[in-house]
């Protein structure tokens, strides 16, 4: 399938390009596989440099150059706006709620109701989420519908991007919680699931190709690669929910 999904997309292709994208880490794992099926499918070579959403935009708007960036969609959409990156590439690639883990081989605590979640958050001695981002800044809203900001405010732990899931592996933090997606592929930590229906919201990724892109037409067959029906295995594996039309 792969062999022949590469024979629609790139047949006749020119030479082989170096793309350049610019992502968010919500979707990491996902973003990172493809990517390598991509290249090897494709023959070009992809650079995938990996920041919270608003230091990827601050990089993009401060000039820094990139052929594709994978964004939150209200992210990507005030990029469009700005005439940064192609309006008709814009692709929803999928969604992922947020989730929560500990370090491996710790007691699984229970986070299936919203009374569950609220009783594990208060037994944590620290509790890791992005110091920046979407997720970050919904689970701190969460903690004050819980009515719990004031007892969890010498717990938490913004974290930076890069090293939010990872502190629970190293032992620096008890629990994470994060966009679900971002706890897939990270060794030494087991994944409790997502947090209760009543208090969940989804968290969206999106691609689009940059106005200055050197090479549209590769920038765009990955788009088209990452959205395709044979990625959705990819996709599902990292926790991030197709998008379909």
């Amino acid at each position: 399938m792969k062999i022949l999904l590469a024979a629609l997309l790139f047949a006749g292709a020119a030479q082989a390009a170096e793309i350049k994208v610019l992502s968010g880490n919500g979707a990491r794992a996902a973003i990172a596989e493809l990517a390598g099926q991509f290249e090897r499918a494709s023959g070009h070579t992809v650079r995938v440099v990996f920041a919270v959403n608003p230091e990827v935009k601050r990089r993009i708007d401060g000039g820094e150059a990139f052929d594709v960036a994978v964004l939150n969609p209200p992210v990507l959409d005030a990029l469009i706006k700005e005439g940064r990156v192609v309006r008709e590439t814009r692709s929803v690639i999928g969604r992922a709620g947020i989730g929560a883990a500990v370090r491996e081989g710790a007691p699984r605590p229970d986070i299936s109701t919203v009374a569950a979640f609220k009783r594990t958050l208060l037994s944590m001695n620290a509790v890791a989420y992005p110091g920046e981002g979407a997720s970050g800044q919904y689970f701190v809203s969460v903690v004050q519908r819980l009515g719990i900001a004031d007892e969890m405010k010498p717990k938490m732990r913004p974290m930076p991007a890069e090293y939010n899931v990872e502190v629970v592996a190293s032992g620096e933090a008890d629990m994470v919680v994060v966009v679900a997606s971002r706890i897939a592929g990270v060794p030494g930590v087991q994944f409790l699931g997502t947090i209760p229906k009543e208090l969940q919201t989804w968290i969206g990724f999106a691609g689009g190709a940059g106005t200055n892109a050197r090479d549209p037409k590769a920038a765009r067959d990955l788009l088209r690669f990452m959205t395709a029906p044979a990625a959705a295995a990819v996709l599902r594996k990292a926790g991030v929910e197709p998008f379909v039309e």
